[in-house]
């Protein structure tokens, strides 16, 4: 079923009066909670007709800007960055080189944030990566729900370095790691030294944050993100190129 129709530029209206409301939105005169004006007097302002001006605020209010609620005006909102990883995960699907960008950007986010875990982790935090830890083993059988134990880890150690940035960029990544880490759990998956790799080396990075060695810290997380790339390249070079039946590798 065709759900598109010939494409169509922007009309130039709606681009001017969607930048305008944006420039307002991010100039830091406006809070959330403040109302903005009828559509009458924005249109007026903005020099546009009131259904362009419709459209400009409804592609704000996608962007959870802005809250249109009927018979009461359009009021400022405080946006939610889970929205930020819709888009990501959007994005991922028509360019994929963007998940290599955004797999780089993760191990810059986790090297500091180790770093920063190092001597702000609390014992409740500490508590959380042990059992998170526990459940990379317990389910190290099980690609689908070890993925899940694994980015649950890695979540709680970016939790730890208790940095509002850190952690508010890490979520709007988190649609695409949580994919990742279900595809490099099948990578390992059903070998022997691939196991043995998943749960000790998250022990090695949980041993190297308590011991609050900052630089350490980074080097093992390093290392751990490095034998990973490592099986995810070995395994697709043997989805690529597979062993003929009756010759072992």
């Amino acid at each position: 079923m065709a759900i598109t129709r010939a494409r169509e530029a922007e009309p130039p209206a709606f681009v001017g009066a969607f930048a305008a409301l944006r420039a307002h939105l991010l100039s830091g005169q406006v809070q959330p909670g403040d109302r903005l004006l009828s559509e009458r007097e924005l249109s007026v302002q903005l020099g546009v007709s009131r259904p362009v001006l419709r459209e400009a605020l409804r592609a704000l209010a996608m962007l959870g800007v802005l809250e249109i609620r009927q018979g009461a005006g359009t009021v400022v909102r405080r946006p939610d960055v889970s929205l930020l990883g819709d888009f990501f995960a959007f994005t991922a699907h028509h360019r994929d080189a963007l998940v290599d960008d955004v797999m780089q950007a993760r191990i810059a986010i986790e090297c500091q944030a180790i770093r920063l875990a190092c001597t702000r982790a609390t014992i409740t935090d500490l508590e959380r990566l042990r059992a998170a830890q526990d459940d990379i083993a317990a389910t190290i059988d099980h690609p689908a729900a070890g993925g899940l134990a694994d980015h649950a880890f890695h979540r709680a150690l970016v939790a730890a370095a208790h940095s509002e940035t850190l952690a508010t960029l890490y979520e709007a990544i988190g649609t695409l790691l949580l994919r990742s880490h279900r595809e490099r759990r099948q990578s390992v998956f059903g070998t022997a030294d691939g196991r043995h790799y998943l749960i000790e080396h998250h022990r090695q990075v949980l041993q190297a944050l308590a011991a609050g060695d900052p630089s350490r810290a980074d080097d093992v997380l390093r290392e751990h993100f490095a034998i990973g790339d490592e099986y995810r390249r070995r395994d697709l070079a043997t989805r690529q190129h597979p062993t003929p039946q009756g010759i072992t590798a």
